[in-house]
C-alpha cells in the first residue's frame, strides 16, 4: 500500500469522512487511459494503489464497517471536463489495462454508481474535483478527489489535520472579509509585476481535508483556504481584477496583462509565449482567473513533489479557466468543447517557479485598511490569532 498500513488507511477514511450509520458503501473511481490519451507509469501505479486499497478496505470491513467497491470510467481527455455517463464496476485482482477492454452490456449509470454510494475517493490521473463538486449537493455524496496522486504524498495524509484546518479556517475568514488583495510579483529579482484582484460578491471556501458533511467533495490531501475573483457578472458592475500576471512555463516566464479579470494579452518571447497566446485566441475561457488560493502545508514542513494535488496546498497559487465549481460563473459552456474545459493552477514556490517570486500580498478590507498576509512568498500573518 506504498506506506499506508491498513489500519493508518482505516484511520484515514475515519478522519476524512466520519461515515455516519447510513454512510456504509465507499465507492473509489479510476479513470483508465485509451487511444486518444495512452497509459503512463505514474497512471498505472496509481491504479494500482485504488485497487490496494480496495483490497485492503474489503479486507477491514469488520472494522470500518464500509462495503467498498471499485469503478472505473474512461478518461475524459483534460482536468475537470465533465464526466462521462457511464462506469463499469472493476475487479481490483483483475484491473483492466485500457478502456477499450470494458464490456458495454456491464457498464451503469455514474450517476447511479455517486447516489447509490455516500462516500466516494477519486485517485484519477485526470482531475474529477469540479464535476464531483458540482453533482455531489445533488446526490448526496461526499468525495476525497484525489487527481495525480502518487506514494511521495503519503506522508501528507498523517498531518495534524485538526491544526489545518483551523489555519485553513483563519484563512477563509479573512477572504470573506477582503474586497481585494494586491499583489506583487518580482521577475528574475527585479522586474516588478502587480495585480489588483477584485473579491467583492464573493464567498471563500475552506478545503482542509475534513469531508464529514454529504453534499461536498475536495481534495485529499488538502490545506488551503480559495475564493472565485468576482468576474463581472453582475449588469452595471464590471470586474476591477486588472494588472499584470508573471507565470514561469518551462524555462520562460510569460506576463498576462488582465483586464476586467479576463487576460486580454501574453507579454513575451519565444514558442511557449506563441502557444499561450493562439490558445488565449482561440479559448478566451482558459484566461478567467478562477481561483486565488492560499496553502498551508509548506509552513507544517510539507515540500513540492511536482504534482498539484499536493503542491496547490503548499502557499499562493492562481488558477485560470473554469470557475463554477467554486461558485464562479465560467464552466463548461464557456469553452468551444469539453476536452478544452481547463482550471488551471499556478503554484508560487521558488521549486516550481524560481523566476517569479510573490513579493507581496496584501488583502485591502472594506474600511480601506490593509492586512499583509504574505511577503517574500512566506505568510507574515499570525495563525495564533489572525489580524
Amino acid at each position: 500500500m506504498d506506506g499506508l498500513s491498513a489500519d493508518e488507511l482505516v484511520q484515514l477514511i475515519l478522519r476524512v469522512f466520519k461515515p455516519a450509520s447510513r454512510d456504509r458503501r465507499l465507492a473509489v473511481l479510476i479513470d483508465l487511459p485509451d487511444r486518444a490519451l495512452p497509459d503512463r507509469d505514474e497512471w498505472r501505479a496509481r491504479r494500482a494503489l485504488a485497487a490496494g486499497w480496495v483490497r485492503a478496505l474489503a479486507a477491514a470491513r469488520d472494522t470500518c464497517g464500509l462495503e467498498v467497491e471499485l469503478f472505473a470510467y474512461r478518461n475524459v481527455r483534460s482536468n475537470n471536463a465533465e464526466l462521462p455517463a457511464m462506469a463499469w464496476p472493476v475487479d481490483p485482482g483483475r484491473l483492466p489495462a485500457t478502456a477499450d477492454e470494458l464490456a458495454d452490456e456491464r457498464s451503469l449509470p455514474l450517476d447511479d454508481v455517486l447516489a447509490g454510494h455516500r462516500l466516494v475517493m477519486a485517485p484519477t490521473e485526470l482531475s474529477a474535483t469540479a464535476p464531483l463538486k458540482r453533482l455531489a449537493p445533488r446526490l448526496g455524496f461526499r468525495a476525497a478527489t484525489m487527481p495525480g496522486f502518487t506514494a511521495a504524498m503519503v506522508p501528507a495524509l498523517r498531518l495534524d489535520y485538526g491544526e489545518v484546518d483551523r489555519r485553513v479556517r483563519l484563512l477563509k475568514g479573512l477572504l470573506d472579509r477582503a474586497e481585494a488583495a494586491d499583489l506583487a510579483f518580482l521577475v528574475d529579482g527585479s522586474r516588478r509585476a502587480e495585480l489588483h484582484i477584485d473579491l467583492r460578491h464573493r464567498a471563500a471556501h475552506a478545503s482542509s481535508g475534513l469531508l464529514h458533511e454529504p453534499g461536498i467533495a475536495g481534495n485529499l490531501p488538502s490545506g488551503e483556504a480559495y475564493i472565485v475573483p468576482y468576474e463581472g457578472e453582475h449588469p452595471g458592475d464590471p470586474s476591477r481584477t486588472s494588472g499584470e500576471l508573471p507565470i514561469q512555463l518551462g524555462d520562460d516566464v510569460v506576463i498576462y496583462r488582465m483586464e476586467a479579470n479576463q487576460a486580454v494579452a501574453v507579454q513575451g518571447d519565444g514558442l511557449i509565449a506563441d502557444t499561450a497566446r493562439r490558445t488565449l485566441a482561440a479559448e478566451p475561457a482558459t484566461g478567467n482567473l478562477a481561483e486565488l488560493g492560499l496553502g498551508v502545508l509548506a509552513e507544517l514542513g510539507v515540500r513540492p513533489i511536482g504534482q498539484l494535488l499536493l503542491d496547490e496546498k503548499l502557499g499562493l497559487h492562481l488558477a485560470f479557466g473554469r470557475s463554477d465549481h467554486f461558485g464562479g460563473r465560467v464552466g463548461p459552456s464557456d469553452f468551444s468543447r469539453p476536452e478544452a474545459v481547463i482550471h488551471q493552477d499556478h503554484v508560487f514556490l521558488p521549486e516550481l517557479q524560481p523566476r517569479v517570486e510573490a513579493a507581496l500580498v496584501e488583502l485591502v478590507m472594506p474600511d480601506g485598511a490593509r492586512l499583509e498576509l504574505m511577503r517574500d512568498g512566506h505568510y507574515t500573518v499570525s495563525f495564533d490569532g489572525g489580524s
